[in-house]
């Protein structure tokens, strides 16, 4: 029998918790061979001054900046987009069991290469977790409006639950070897 493919979006407002269940679920996930990246704030005096991207390779990049100077920016952040493609793009090509994406949003998307690997990931057969951004054009609706795709909204009322019911959506569709 084949596996149907199975990728789930996880979608929600800012600061309800997203990359705490892409976080968590890899932790239950941990006996199985992860790819992907994560995304923090970087905070310096209590004010938010940009992002860092975490592969589960453990590698780190920045990846915005209020002192990066780019054509690619958001709000008052600057986006390196080639230090981004030089972390993401080789971690979401290993071989690997299960693909965790925090996030596909607007400075993830300033990379083509990106979208385009993100896609042919939707495409295939290992089983895609994924933060959206609740809104956006481009790949960002695509990815949403996509059939073979589950949307989850995360709220403050089921955000600690879901790291559990994510892994018991996507442990059927990993491949046994």
């Amino acid at each position: 029998m084949s596996h149907a493919r199975m990728h789930l979006l996880l979608t929600g407002r800012p600061g309800v918790g997203k990359t705490t269940v892409i976080m968590r679920l890899a932790e239950r996930l941990a006996d199985r061979r992860v790819a992907g990246f994560y995304t923090q704030e970087i905070r310096e005096g209590g004010r938010r001054q940009g992002f860092r991207a975490t592969t589960f390779s453990g590698e780190i990049i920045i990846l915005a900046h209020v002192d990066i100077r780019s054509r690619r920016r958001v709000g008052r952040y600057g986006v390196d987009v080639a230090a981004f493609e030089q972390l993401v793009l080789p971690e979401l090509r290993r071989p690997c069991d299960a693909v965790i994406i925090d996030e596909i949003g607007k400075m993830e998307c300033f990379s083509s290469p990106f979208v385009d690997v993100v896609r042919g990931l939707l495409d295939g057969s290992t089983p895609v977790t994924a933060t959206v951004a609740a809104s956006g054009g481009g790949f960002i609706a695509e990815a949403k409006a996509r059939s073979d795709v589950e949307l989850w909204e995360v709220t403050q009322a089921d955000r600690d639950e879901l790291p559990r019911r994510l892994a018991e959506r996507v442990l059927p569709h990993i491949k046994s070897e």
